[in-house]
């Protein structure tokens, strides 16, 4: 069962929010707060003055910490002043020109703080007054990142073929990240080696998503590396590595690394191109009716 939390602030840093891709952060001393927060929790957003009111609502999709400012304070002071981060869906947010006159009031609302828990009830409540507004109106067109592919490649002729080197598939989870829109690379640096791909939703973040690739070889090193990735930036971790070697990666879950057993998927490697294949093919549907 989803929570329900209000969410307080600026205007001004609610338009940074969306337009970095919907992220909001939280102070350390808040952090009993973003601890208690879970994927699928929904967020009533709320605009403080001249707003002072409701302006949308969306749902937590993965939690994050962050070291580098982003918001006008942040920058301004040079300085991190709210780390504890989390990314989020819109399910729906009135346009920026119509927040003051369009927001919804309710006398159960009193915000005091910047974070806060609602009760299921009101939660719902509150969500279903958006009913009756128009439908959601984006604040900006999404950027995609530098390097995004601007013409598809070809799908591959022969589709018995696989992708198994340790390049290739790196390269496919690449091309996979770019579709998406994220800032995706490889052989990424941090302080116990290099990551095989990740993806950042913008250019000063923290990996949302790590991966390494494992055929053959030290299993136990590409998990620590994964873990490593969990523990300090609470990534969404995953190991490509062939089928045959799920069940050794299990049994090293089920001991050595059992504080990531819930956390890290296992993808076996024939998957990585099946995934690339049909996002291409979603793609190129999509650009053939003109609907990207």
């Amino acid at each position: 069962m989803p929570r329900y939390w209000l969410v307080v602030g600026s205007p001004e840093n609610w338009k940074t929010a969306f337009e970095h891709n919907n992220i909001w952060g939280l102070k350390e001393s808040q952090s009993r707060l973003w601890d208690s927060l879970l994927e699928g929790d929904r967020l009533l957003f709320y605009a403080t003055s001249p707003v002072v009111g409701l302006i949308g609502y969306g749902t937590v999709t993965t939690k994050f910490r962050q070291n580098h400012p982003l918001w006008p304070q942040e920058l301004k002071e040079a300085r991190v002043i709210w780390p504890l981060r989390f990314e989020f869906d819109v399910g729906y947010c009135l346009p920026p020109g119509g927040w003051k006159e369009r927001r919804i009031v309710s006398k159960d609302l009193w915000p005091r703080g910047g974070f806060q828990p609602l009760g299921e009830q009101l939660g719902e409540q509150l969500i279903s007054s958006f009913e009756e507004a128009d439908p959601t109106i984006p604040l900006s067109e999404p950027s995609g990142p530098a390097g995004v592919l601007t013409e598809l490649e070809p799908i591959s002729a022969d589709p018995e073929e696989v992708l198994l080197s340790h390049d290739d598939l790196k390269e496919a989870l690449v091309q996979i990240g770019r579709l998406q829109k994220f800032i995706a690379e490889s052989e990424y640096q941090f302080d116990i080696g290099r990551l095989d791909v990740v993806w950042r939703r913008v250019e000063k973040s923290v990996p949302t998503y790590v991966f390494e690739i494992q055929i053959g070889g030290n299993l136990h090193q590409a998990m620590s590396k994964l873990k490593h990735a969990y523990d300090v930036w609470n990534s969404h971790v995953y190991l490509v590595t062939p089928e045959e070697d799920f069940e050794k990666a299990n049994q090293l879950l089920s001991g050595t690394f059992h504080e990531i057993q819930g956390r890290l998927r296992l993808i076996d490697c024939p998957q990585v191109r099946e995934l690339l294949e049909k996002k291409k093919g979603y793609m190129l549907l999509e650009k053939e009716l003109g609907i990207t």
